[in-house]
């Protein structure tokens, strides 16, 4: 496996959030967990099963709340 550097522009404002949400202090770190988030989630596959997969939970979900 070969590893790159690779970088990125943000906003201090993104980058502070980005290590709140990943409760990370270090710059490096939190992109790290941000980005393997993002290859590993079901949601970020911008096709009509992702869609689907995300319809599906919204109406289980509604159907929970509506039940109790």
């Amino acid at each position: 496996m070969k590893i790159v550097h690779a970088q990125t522009v943000l906003t201090e404002d993104q980058l502070e959030e980005l290590k709140k949400k990943s409760n990370e202090p270090s710059t490096k770190e939190a992109l790290s967990i941000a980005v393997q988030h993002y290859l590993e989630c079901e949601y970020t596959e911008m096709n009509d099963e992702m869609w689907t997969r995300k319809l599906e939970k919204v109406v289980q979900k509604k159907q929970q709340i509506d039940s109790n």
